[in-house]
């Protein structure tokens, strides 16, 4: 079983978030799982001080950055072979919203890098299952915007505490043909039919270990879709 984790760099406010992308690769290798990690090579948005939260004059690259993260053994989006993949799987971070899409500065309204829109409209066309976490809802979203397909995710609730605007996010998914739902940090939403799991790990004010019993959550079930998948094509 390959499983792709699509990396936006390496970071929580200027890419990937670096406890869910880690804690993502451990989950999938615990499953069983070989893992390949991918990011597009491109430039960042920008470049931001994680120790004072300022943003930096320098420039950094999508694929360089995340390349720390998987040790520099990593694919170039645009290298990538699709059929290699039974599943693919999104850690979070701003990166999604900054270098995959433009959220954070657009809303719903801003541009989604043409490589991952194409890549997650692939897995979705070949059936294959694919499980995003935090922020990276927002850019499956974004990707099937226009598709017809209305797929379930979420990225958190308004009960519990959180730095973002839950339900603006929710509202913003839902206004491009999603249907967003509300759940626990530790929960995970199953859209069965489009084979899509989210979780909302950092989107709420948590721990690192709730963030890795979500995580757990969340790649039980993309492996439980893999197989079912698997078993379904060899009928």
């Amino acid at each position: 079983m390959k499983i792709g984790v699509l990396l936006s760099g390496c970071g929580v406010y200027d890419g990937s978030e670096i406890h869910e992308s880690v804690l993502m690769l451990l989950a999938l290798e615990k499953a069983g799982a070989e893992t390949i990690c991918i990011a597009p090579n491109i430039e960042q948005h920008h470049v931001i001080n994680h120790l004072t939260g300022e943003e930096m004059p320098e420039k950094r690259n999508v694929l360089v950055e995340a390349a720390r993260i998987a040790r520099g053994k990593i694919v170039a989006l645009d290298q990538l072979n699709i059929e290699e993949l039974d599943a693919l799987a999104m850690p979070g971070g701003f990166g999604t919203a900054k270098n995959f899409t433009k959220w954070a500065f657009e809303g719903a309204k801003g541009e989604i890098h043409e490589g991952v829109k194409q890549l997650i409209r692939a897995m979705i066309h070949e059936n294959k299952p694919i499980a995003a976490v935090c922020m990276s809802p927002t850019s499956l979203a974004k990707a099937l915007e226009g598709t017809g397909i209305k797929a379930i995710l979420t990225v958190g609730n308004t009960d519990k505490p959180s730095l973002y605007d839950i339900a603006g996010i929710s509202q913003a998914m839902e206004s491009i043909g999603a249907k967003a739902v509300f759940c626990d940090n530790e929960d995970v939403i199953e859209d069965d039919i489009n084979n899509i799991v989210t979780s909302p790990c950092y989107m709420m004010d948590v721990s690192i270990a709730e963030v890795y019993r979500g995580i757990q959550k969340t790649i039980s079930k993309l492996v439980e879709m893999v197989v079912l998948q698997t078993e379904t094509e060899e009928e």
